[in-house]
């Protein structure tokens, strides 16, 4: 009958509701998105029972043809939703979805949800089937590169928005988890007014979850705190956090100076080169760009190497207290 994407089907269903729908792909967030708005019609429009039906294995294919001819004990319109997991129904299930698709039950709203298929499942039979007749909603996942635009469009729904550089570190926070990202975007609802989001504001609220910030190390490592740098690993060590996490911040960090480095060496503009090597907000700039101009390449090379050591120390390779060896490889920048 008709393919949408989820962006379509709320206008979809304000206008019809069809007998059958197949949410169709691998996105968590969008899946359960497009199964709520569908059971939120179906219920406005009467479906009030609903059965589910989850065809795991040793699952009766004979329930689902069932599931359309039992009638309700009250008269009222039926929701029955087929879960099918694995996308995979073999040939029994196969059968039973040609056979339902042939015969829609009436007074049924059926929705039928799987996982994203490959071309040869897509193409098919049973899968035809469900194509012709019903509208099958993708969900498929966010690209990397579109993921700006849709936490602007997500903000946009609670009358909030955000400047371009405040979008791209949300989104590079996320890293294409569209339900931690929705998550973000509802906190941030929470947290702060409408209108345009203050970068800083957006970085404090999605970044403090512990008493000690973990992302904040690399601020006391080039700003030459090294008090506070030895007091934030000692309360990161006694909250439990995981030194391979404050590893991958300090070392990330490193690798940023590195690429900020590189740009400024062919006379292109801070701004520019922090933008590309994912550096944001002004603070964090200003001391990447001072710590790029200030320290010999040879000096980031060496912490490098520093930072591989203690990813063996952490690993258990070589022996040594991890801890420590991350206090170190902080104070070479906070000398």
């Amino acid at each position: 009958m008709a393919n949408l994407r989820l962006e379509q089907l709320q206008a979809h269903l304000e206008r019809e509701l069809r007998p059958l729908y197949v949410i169709h792909g691998d996105e968590p967030l969008l899946a359960l998105e497009a199964g709520d708005a569908i059971r939120a019609r179906a219920r406005a429009n009467g479906f009030s029972e609903r059965l589910v039906l989850a065809a795991e294995r040793g699952f009766d294919w004979n329930e689902l043809g069932a599931s359309g001819s039992s009638l309700s004990l009250f008269g009222d319109k039926k929701l029955i939703e087929l879960r099918l997991a694995s996308g995979k129904p073999g040939s029994d299930g196969a059968g039973a979805i040609e056979a339902f698709c042939a015969k829609l039950p009436p007074d049924a709203l059926t929705l039928v949800t799987l996982p994203r298929l490959d071309k040869a499942g897509q193409g098919s039979p049973w899968f035809k089937a469900l194509e012709t007749k019903g509208v099958v909603v993708n969900v498929y996942p966010v690209e990397r590169a579109r993921l700006p635009e849709w936490i602007a469009a997500r903000l946009a729904r609670q009358k909030q928005s955000a400047a371009p550089d405040t979008l791209q570190f949300l989104a590079d926070c996320v890293e294409g988890n569209l339900l931690a990202a929705h998550q973000e975007i509802q906190k941030l609802a929470l947290l702060l007014p409408a209108g345009e989001l203050d970068f800083d504001a957006v970085r404090e609220a999605v970044l403090n979850v512990a008493r000690y910030d973990a992302t904040k190390l690399t601020e006391a490592m080039l700003s030459g705190e090294r008090a506070r740098l030895a007091r934030m690993l000692e309360g990161l060590r006694g909250e439990g956090e995981a030194p391979p996490r404050v590893l991958w911040i300090l070392a990330e960090e490193i690798r940023a100076i590195c690429r900020v480095q590189d740009g400024l060496a062919k006379g292109r503009s801070l701004v520019e080169v922090c933008r590309e090597a994912r550096v944001w907000g002004d603070a964090r700039q200003a001391l990447v760009g001072r710590a790029a101009k200030k320290l010999p390449r040879a000096a980031l090379l060496r912490a490098l190497e520093h930072a591989a050591a203690v990813d063996r120390v952490i690993k258990g390779v070589v022996k040594g207290d991890a801890w420590d060896e991350l206090l170190q490889l902080g104070l070479r920048f906070a000398a």
